[in-house]
């Protein structure tokens, strides 16, 4: 099948950031993989994101992050056959699979990370030259 849109999906966020779509997947998934941007779902579709892209699998839903040009970021799920295979071919390939421990410790670590703007990060640079 080589367009999203006429798959049967279910839409769990709408018009959301890469950021907010991540967590909701890691939160509402049993099974959570990390991909590189562009990697391959449904023989044709390529998923892109900001890194870490994530994919998650609960029961025979695969749900991911759908992102249509004018339209901004959805979280979709689908629950077929093909989700199925899918979820069957990310388990075999050995991308990146995080317990949920893991990924509590992780977003407690990024939230120490203080805040800069763009213009603070080129005025630091410019101190630097």
């Amino acid at each position: 099948m080589s367009c999203i849109e006429q798959m049967k999906y279910t839409i769990h966020l709408e018009k959301t950031s890469f950021k907010d779509a991540r967590e909701y997947i890691e939160e509402n998934s049993d099974e959570v993989y990390y991909v590189s941007p562009g990697y391959k779902i449904f023989k044709d579709y390529y998923i892109i994101g900001i890194p870490p892209v994530v994919v998650g699998a609960k029961g025979n839903a695969l749900i991911f992050t759908y992102t249509k040009p004018c339209h901004g970021s959805f979280v979709l799920s689908i629950d077929d056959e093909d989700s199925v295979k899918e979820i069957n071919r990310l388990r075999e390939s050995g991308e990146q699979k995080e317990p949920a421990s893991l990924k509590r410790s992780k977003l407690s670590e990024s939230s120490k990370v203080s805040p800069a703007s763009y213009q603070d990060m080129w005025k630091k640079e410019d101190l630097e030259s």
